[in-house]
């Protein structure tokens, strides 16, 4: 046998290699061509070793024809230098008030650390990334964001203003496409301009779906520090239609986070994202196993 200078256990190991070949390329098909948005953050980006496998999951993303936008986060590293320049962080309805001093290095941290990090990591694997921050070559317009908050006194609602937290408005989309028809990976901090050259920090996960659903991406994918959308009992639901997703929103088991996630998805789509879907970024390859694998992994969200 051609094999015989293999130990079973080696032969086993390149036997399993050729079929999870095999078994991804029907999906390396169906997906070339597709522009896939994905939103990179929380446990995923903080650890070294599940931060090489994304970049090498970009970078072959790309090498077999798939067109892929990472939008990334940075909430704990921005808490960390605000502690570091004693600047106090307050948040109201989990979105940090954001003055003149923390938009500042929000923006910092964001566009000329994590991304330049990011943008790194996957040219180090091959790919051919490039950093670009959402508050320049207005790539990302955005407008002050106010939110809802119900009074403990009066139990009545009053907008509440934030600071510098924007919601998106419009995407440079034609930005984007030219960088993509260049050969390049987009990798975008999520920051804002408006009309007056003000600078927002915006949520990562809705920067991620609004740019999105702009682009008519073929697929939204959520990183999360969770194995996708949980139902009453704890168990991962494994599928979603695109009404029943919109519907379990309200449901009392949907806790957290995970409402403005599954939200995001809903909208994207509504836009013309095809599918979404929100998986566990503390798995490593979590986004091949996403794409190239029959079952997947995390939630997904279909029309």
């Amino acid at each position: 046998m051609k094999f015989d200078f293999l130990s079973e256990s080696d032969q086993a190991y390149f036997i399993h290699k050729a079929s999870t070949l095999v078994e991804a390329l029907p999906f390396i098909r169906e997906h070339s061509g597709d522009t896939i948005v994905i939103k990179y953050g929380g446990h995923a980006m903080g650890d070294p070793k599940l931060a090489k496998s994304f970049a090498r999951d970009i970078g072959l993303m790309k090498e077999v024809g798939i067109f892929p936008i990472v939008v990334h986060g940075g909430g704990p590293q921005i808490a960390e230098k605000l502690k570091n320049k004693n600047i106090n962080s307050k948040f109201i309805e989990g979105l940090r008030v954001t003055d003149k001093d923390t938009v500042k290095v929000v923006e910092d941290v964001l566009a000329n650390e994590i991304n330049a990090e990011i943008v790194k990591s996957i040219n180090e694997s091959g790919g051919k990334a490039i950093g670009l921050s959402g508050n320049k070559n207005t790539l990302l317009s955005a407008s002050k964001l106010k939110i809802e908050v119900k009074d403990s006194d009066s139990n009545i609602e009053k907008l509440v203003d934030i600071g510098f937290v924007g919601q998106p408005t419009k995407v440079n989309t034609n930005f984007i496409k030219e960088h993509i028809k260049d050969g390049q990976i987009p990798v975008i901090a999520p920051l804002g301009i408006d009309d007056e050259g003000n600078s927002y920090n915006i949520n990562a996960d809705t920067a991620a779906g609004f740019i999105a659903g702009e682009l008519e991406a073929s697929k939204l994918l959520l990183l999360t520090d969770v194995p996708g959308i949980l139902d009453q009992d704890k168990k991962l639901i494994s599928s979603l239609t695109l009404d029943d997703a919109s519907k379990i929103i309200d449901e009392d088991f949907i806790v957290g986070g995970m409402k403005p996630k599954i939200l995001t998805c809903v909208e994207a789509m509504k836009k013309g994202v095809n599918k979404t879907t929100i998986l566990d970024g503390r798995i490593p390859h979590s986004v091949v196993l996403e794409l190239f694998t029959e079952h997947g992994i995390g939630t997904q969200i279909y029309s």
